[in-house]
């Protein structure tokens, strides 16, 4: 096989040629190395590759299958976004206050893929401490959308998006807080899962909002997808929100349900907002797709849906003013001095964070301090609780919801940094996956006439990420999309 095409392969592929012994792990590597050489100057989607590392990895993984040992990623190269800790190796959010800091220990989802062979490329950009949803706000550098690199990649895992769409890595690991798994993986014509809250443990995830944070894959089709999840989901004694459940074989579900038929909801209250034209077509089209593989389309109500980004924009940031407390200057971090100990706070703090976390941790703060607890951060919780009760009563009518996964496809760069709520709205279709903590997946739907990437969302009931990967595979088979972007095509 030309060496060259090699890191154009999915992971199921690629786990069958390893086995019969056609290609190596290092042959592998090498291929998703060479590409980021010869990609990632132009998209920037990686903070720190480490080429002798990951051949060292990928030469153990070779070594391993001659001697007979197996695992369900044994040679994989991946990703990383990087705020998920790898023992050894720099670990900074995007973050100036971070940035010489060396991860001490393993995240949870780290040692889980460890223990199934698989190698680490290196890590990958995100907005600051994973606030934004167009990779922008990173310390160092935007990434590009590799569709159209003027345009965004989506946020706040652009990085790990990019990084598979560009085929420099077979799959990746991002964070989703309010849909920077979803968003990015729309905008870069990939797929990207959030699972359901809990099923994967946050152990080793730099915490930005503990009750909404949640680790997931970026993969090329659905497949790989319920791989990498099956991998990394499992109860963890280090995560005390995680659920002690035994995880399904997904890969295996998508073949038994690959004719199910399911009740879909259409939530009425998702198209009262201001859509792209061509975003409204495709999902015209997917509901009419539905309908053609025989599955029952009706409309259901989430009546709370207009208050998830004024709920999300209280509790996010109060839970971020909170976890970001941490990074003071004392004990890790950047440090810089000052004649006291409250001087060394200010200055350190200013000058480690970027605008808009330092946005986001006054409004934190603002929204639980004393005399506005009970007015922002109270109410906003009741109101969270109103819009879980929404999801489970349209749960009640149908087995899965459909949506746009965002209003527009990628914009341009610094079209909306000026203007943080045109920003914050592009997440209004996934926030309230996460404040109700349910499973949701992007995956590529079609393309707009400028050949940008649209995506669809699918969003399951809590723990029932089978069903929600298996109305994807559906999908997925039947428009059979190419998505390789104009770069990757070009080399």
């Amino acid at each position: 096989m030309n060496s060259l095409n090699l890191n154009r392969l999915t992971i199921k592929r690629a786990l069958e040629l390893l086995d019969e012994g056609k290609i190596s792990s290092v042959e592998l590597t090498q291929a998703c190395l060479e590409r980021i050489k010869k990609i990632d100057p132009e998209v920037k989607a990686y903070l720190y590759v480490n080429e002798e590392w990951a051949l060292e990895q990928a030469r153990l993984a070779d070594e391993k299958r001659k001697a007979g040992e197996h695992g369900k990623l044994l040679g994989i190269p991946l990703a990383i976004k990087d705020n998920i800790l790898i023992k050894g190796h720099p670990t900074t959010c995007a973050s100036k206050i971070l940035q010489n800091y060396i991860a001490p220990y393993d995240a949870t989802v780290i040692r889980k893929l460890k223990k199934e062979g698989a190698v680490f490329l290196g890590k990958t950009n995100l907005d600051e401490f994973a606030m934004g949803s167009s990779t922008e706000n990173s310390a160092f550098f935007p990434t590009k959308n590799p569709w159209d690199l003027e345009r965004v990649p989506g946020g706040s895992s652009g990085g790990s998006a990019v990084a598979v769409a560009c085929r420099m890595g077979l799959g990746a690991l991002g964070s989703d807080t309010g849909g920077s798994i979803r968003q990015p993986a729309c905008f870069c014509g990939v797929v990207g899962m959030k699972p359901t809250y809990s099923l994967v443990s946050r152990f080793g995830l730099v915490a930005f909002a503990s009750s909404l944070d949640q680790i997931g894959p970026f993969a090329l089709n659905i497949e790989d997808t319920a791989l990498l999840l099956k991998v990394i989901s499992g109860h963890d004694p280090y995560d005390s929100t995680s659920a002690p459940r035994e995880v399904p074989s997904f890969t295996q579900i998508l073949q038994e349900n690959a004719n199910t038929k399911f009740r879909v909801g259409i939530p009425k209250e998702y198209f009262e907002h201001e859509l792209h034209p061509e975003v409204a077509k495709n999902i015209e089209e997917m509901i009419s797709l539905l309908k053609r593989l025989g599955h029952e389309v009706k409309e259901v109500s989430l009546p709370h849906t207009k208050y998830a980004i004024s709920v999300y924009y209280i509790i996010a940031p109060a839970e971020a003013a909170s976890n970001l407390a941490r990074y003071d200057g004392v004990k890790y971090g950047l440090r810089v001095e000052g004649k006291s100990l409250i001087e060394m706070y200010k200055k350190s703090r200013a000058e480690g964070f970027g605008r808009e976390v330092k946005r986001r941790v006054m409004l934190g703060t603002y929204a639980l301090s004393a005399g506005y607890y009970d007015a922002f951060y109270l109410k906003a919780s009741k109101v969270r609780t109103l819009i879980k009760q929404d999801f489970l009563k349209a749960f009640e009518e149908v087995d899965l919801i459909l949506t746009p996964v965002s209003p527009t496809p990628a914009f341009k760069l610094g079209e909306k940094t000026s203007d943080p709520l045109q920003m914050y709205l592009s997440d209004i279709f996934t926030i309230p996956v996460n404040l109700a903590g349910l499973p949701g997946l992007s995956l590529p739907s079609g393309f707009t006439r400028e050949s940008l990437p649209l995506g669809v969302q699918v969003i399951g009931p809590h723990f029932r990420d089978d069903l929600v990967l298996s109305l994807g595979y559906q999908i997925e088979k039947e428009l059979d999309l190419e998505t390789i972007p104009p770069i990757v095509k070009a080399l």
